[in-house]
């Protein structure tokens, strides 16, 4: 590898932190969100899982429009960093806002809550979209990309631990009025989720062709890049194998907290401690895995920790009211798996940029990252429109704001345990056959990289 290859430390740190608001944000509405909807603001979980659904139809258009504007974006700050300055601030206000439970009836909670969550996507895409693109601006080598994002998520991962950890003590000191405890751990969080992005900004420098860059040489528009994009079949492989275990990841995420509460009867106040054990694992678990896959390859590294996760989301389903240690355990467990559904993905986007710009002559990191980032929260969103429509459907009752907890219908407990178990386990054994399938690998990197620097070398 050249030197001209190897980030410094300070860019790979100035880079990394810049996922924290993304991973904030995440964590605490994959743990908090669907039980404060349903239980906090009196939503009926039918209602708030159609919320996402629609915001999702947004999404669709949303995300790749974005990325394709930020691969026409023209600054002397580069493509992507402008636009982590300018929409930082409203990003951390809209969340804000989506933990507030304002003075109306159900049909104005729905439309509060869906027009928030629009506003909250928009700001999420237009500062994850253009921050995740640099990942393949910043380095073109194959190790040190995983090197990178083994940083990215190191810092995604600890500030998913600190927020959902801490979120849920700020919300548990106030048991007589919780909406009191999530609009002030709201408050915080909001104000952690700006800082990063202006710590990415300062900190890091788009290359000089990002720079100097013409829009005349930023490729096509945006629904021939798309095109392109979606025949790109490497492409179709990451994306189906990020999908799948993030809908894996979010089917467990948003039924913990109600299937620990209603089935495993685990005090709210270790509900927190629960999560650190699944974060604190998933950040150790990361580094050894972007080590590991050095050696092994990504995709057996993906095989491994896949195994892992599978094996703990089973035994979360025969779990027995009061086995509280092996809730733990198991959650250790998982933890070891959903590292790589972080690294595995995000460190296999660059190298099928680089199979595009050999196949089409254009760079287009922005409509790639924009699919990405889309479907990321694509895996949010049906995890709670899934989880919302089955309790509702199995006869979930919703608790009432400093009063005891209902006793749940068997049927509804039983819909939590499988969502949380066997439905999870079975969707991320679906992306091991995409895993499988994908064929960039290192040699592979080697020979487009190669010829692409034969291209650039022999000019234009």
């Amino acid at each position: 590898m050249s030197l001209t290859d190897r980030l410094s430390r300070k860019t790979k740190l100035a880079y990394g932190a810049g996922d924290l608001g993304a991973a904030i944000a995440t964590a605490i509405n994959g743990f908090f969100l669907l039980n404060f909807l349903i239980n906090i603001a009196g939503l009926r979980p039918g209602t708030a899982g159609t919320i996402f659904l629609i915001v999702k139809i947004w999404d669709a258009v949303n995300d790749p429009i974005v990325g394709w504007l930020t691969d026409h974006t023209v600054s002397r700050f580069g493509r992507r960093r402008p636009w982590l300055l300018i929409a930082a601030v409203p990003f951390g206000l809209a969340f804000f806002l989506q933990w507030i439970v304002p003075p109306l009836g159900q049909t104005g909670l729905f439309w509060y809550y869906l027009v928030v969550a629009v506003l909250l996507d928009f700001a999420f895409t237009a500062v994850n979209v253009p921050y995740a693109a640099l990942t393949a601006e910043l380095t073109q080598d194959y190790d040190e990309r995983t090197r990178l994002s083994s940083v990215r998520m190191s810092f995604s991962i600890v500030g998913g631990v600190l927020a959902a950890f801490f979120h849920g003590i700020i919300v548990s000191l106030f048991p007589q009025d919780p909406r009191l405890g999530y609009a002030i751990s709201a408050a915080i969080w909001a104000v952690a989720i700006a800082g990063p992005c202006f710590i990415t900004f300062f900190g890091t420098r788009e290359p000089d062709f990002a720079i100097n860059a013409k829009p005349a040489e930023k490729g096509p528009g945006f629904v021939e890049g798309f095109q392109i994009a979606l025949r790109n079949k490497p492409f179709i492989l990451v994306t189906v194998i990020y999908m799948l275990s993030w809908l894996a990841i979010q089917f467990a995420q948003n039924n913990l907290q109600i299937f620990t509460k209603d089935w495993i009867k685990l005090d709210i106040k270790w509900f927190s401690f629960l999560l650190l054990a699944i974060q604190f694992s998933s950040f150790i678990w990361v580094l050894i895995w972007a080590k590991v896959s050095e050696r092994i390859g990504k995709q057996n590294v993906y095989y491994l920790g896949g195994g892992f996760f599978v094996l703990a989301l089973l035994g979360l389903f025969f779990l027995q009211p009061g086995q509280v240690v092996g809730t733990f355990l198991l959650a250790a467990m998982a933890g070891i798996g959903i590292s790589v559904g972080y690294l595995v993905p995000w460190s296999m986007v660059p190298d099928v940029i680089e199979l595009d710009e050999l196949e089409t002559g254009q760079r287009r990191e922005g409509i790639f990252y924009g699919f990405f980032v889309f479907l990321q929260k694509m895996g949010l969103a049906l995890g709670l429109f899934i989880s919302g429509w089955a309790l509702e459907l199995s006869g979930y009752i919703n608790a009432t704001p400093g009063q005891p907890d209902p006793v749940q219908p068997a049927s509804a407990l039983l819909a939590m345990r499988v969502l949380i178990g066997p439905v999870s386990a079975a969707v991320l054994l679906l992306s091991f056959l995409a895993v499988r399938a994908y064929p960039i690998t290192r040699e592979k990197h080697a020979e487009i990289r190669a010829e692409l620097a034969k291209r650039k070398a022999a000019g234009p």
